[in-house]
């Protein structure tokens, strides 16, 4: 018998935390960390009834899967209430206000207050969140360990790339659509060629060398 191939990752460390007495279980995830311009995007989600259509979505961590699939997934989960999810952004700007490590707290924290259902237990993928008040578990690895964690990786990732490609719009010479702001050859030759736009961030090398030349 051939393997479904839709079949992602399983609940099962949801199903534990269920069985212990926790209702609202919380899979947070961000992305953008390491790009040179652009913002760093965090998602939240809770599952609320693990035995609804969730295992066959083909869940995992997003980095594992194309970007169609994750725009797939992306767009199913959408319609499907027994999922909330809500996703935050900290700007380029704000990241070099306050620094990468802030903003990673921060943009953590935004994700899991905008939910309108307030979460017990929340699952991090390698991070604690500082301030929160809710009970919460550092998982390391956890986008490919935990459902409702790769679940939040995708939602982060799609919602992130899709504001780039947005940007590249804005921005065309940069090429946006195509490297998110991560640091290529490409995307170093085109800043030196126009210079920087708004959406770099000038605490990050290169892009600071190049300003303070």
């Amino acid at each position: 018998m051939k393997k479904n191939k839709k079949q992602g990752m399983p609940v099962t460390y949801e199903k534990a935390l269920f069985d212990r007495g926790f209702s609202y279980i919380c899979g947070v995830d961000e992305v953008g960390r390491g790009p040179w311009a652009g913002p760093i995007v965090a998602a939240a989600t809770i599952v609320s009834n693990l035995k609804s259509q969730i295992s066959n979505l083909g869940v995992r961590d997003s980095k594992k899967l194309s970007e169609k699939k994750r725009e797939d997934i992306f767009e199913i989960v959408k319609d499907i209430k027994d999922i909330e999810y809500f996703v935050a952004f900290i700007s380029a700007e704000e990241i070099d206000k306050i620094g990468l490590g802030r903003a990673n707290q921060l943009v953590l924290k935004k994700a899991v207050d905008g939910l309108s259902q307030k979460p017990d237990y929340v699952l991090v993928d390698g991070f604690e969140i500082g301030g929160l008040t809710t009970r919460q578990e550092k998982v390391v690895g956890g986008d490919s360990k935990i459902f409702s964690i790769a679940l939040a990786s995708i939602i982060a990732k799609v919602s992130r790339d899709r504001y780039m490609k947005e940007l590249a719009k804005k921005y065309p010479e940069y090429g946006f659509e195509h490297h998110k702001g991560y640091g290529t050859a490409k995307h170093l030759g085109a800043i030196k060629k126009y210079g920087i736009c708004p959406e770099h961030r000038k605490s990050f090398h290169p892009i600071h060398d190049i300003i303070v030349q």
